[in-house]
């Protein structure tokens, strides 16, 4: 069992095969193109043999390819099958709702404990994703994602226009009155986001001080938030996160507009559950 390749990239093997697009297996599961190809190519490397040849404008299988996929297709078929036997219909289930650590910790959090206050016999379960890749179909019913919302084959709302602006603890923002002294503090970066410290520090016109300042990169907010908190430094994080947070502050007023945001997400092609139904429209009237 150990020798099995990992699931995504079967699954990315199995949605290529039988549209012969990376394209449109990346937009079926919810991925990149380049992350299916991504996939596909870890899992010709796991079996010694190229499954697709990759023609300048499409694909075809190779003859591993087309022997081996009757079998994917074949075990697909059986895991759902015994799925349906073992739990039942997915209406049974807990309402699956995935988010980024830090979204979960500060606007999901108090919205989930009002909603489960007011509506204690809906189970749900939620589950992290930090990367981009890391969202898609694979067992969610609800997602808040972030980005430009350039995501097919889902329904999206927005949450609100983003604004980003520094935040520390309250010992370092005593050493802040002016953004000239940053100089000399580390910048606390998180990466995956289209405007950072040089989009701020523009804004507030002390485009040069970068390099007068120290920098420690993390890949995810709810590092950089707690380094922040702790005198580590000075993070860059999304005004709306703040609501929650009582160990932060923010030494500027200033911030900086994003033409990303956040965005509460689910397929467009499924059948909705009562109970997912219920989480969207009560997370939808809470968008504020």
């Amino acid at each position: 069992m150990s020798q099995l390749p990992p699931l995504l990239w079967l699954q990315a093997f199995e949605s290529a095969a039988r549209t012969l697009s990376f394209t449109a297996a990346g937009n079926e599961l919810g991925v990149t193109q380049a992350a299916i190809s991504q996939r596909v190519r870890l899992l010709e490397d796991r079996v010694g043999q190229k499954l697709f040849v990759r023609h300048a404008r499409s694909l075809t299988l190779t003859p591993a390819g087309q022997a081996w996929l009757p079998s994917i297709h074949d075990a697909f078929a059986r895991i759902s099958e015994g799925t349906l036997e073992v739990f039942g219909s997915t209406s049974e289930q807990p309402v699956t709702l995935r988010a980024t650590p830090v979204i979960q910790q500060t606007w999901l959090a108090p919205r989930l404990i009002a909603f489960h206050r007011a509506h204690p016999q809906v189970a749900i379960r939620v589950v992290s994703a930090i990367w981009p890749d890391d969202f898609g179909p694979e067992g969610a019913d609800i997602e808040i994602r972030y980005g430009k919302g350039e995501w097919t084959g889902v329904e999206m709302q927005p949450l609100g226009e983003e604004q980003l602006l520094p935040v520390c603890s309250q010992a370092v923002a005593e050493t802040l009155t002016a953004p000239s002294d940053l100089a000399g503090h580390t910048l606390l970066h998180a990466v995956g986001f289209g405007v950072g410290w040089p989009g701020w520090l523009q804004e507030a016109g002390v485009a040069h001080l970068e390099a007068q300042c120290w920098s420690l990169t993390c890949d995810n907010q709810v590092m950089t938030l707690a380094l922040a908190s702790q005198s580590g430094g000075v993070a860059l994080t999304h005004r709306r996160l703040m609501e929650q947070r009582n160990d932060l502050v923010a030494p500027f007023e200033l911030s900086v507009l994003s033409d990303e945001r956040f965005w509460l997400v689910r397929p467009s092609r499924r059948h909705v559950s009562e109970d997912a139904a219920l989480v969207w429209s009560w997370l939808h009237n809470s968008m504020g």
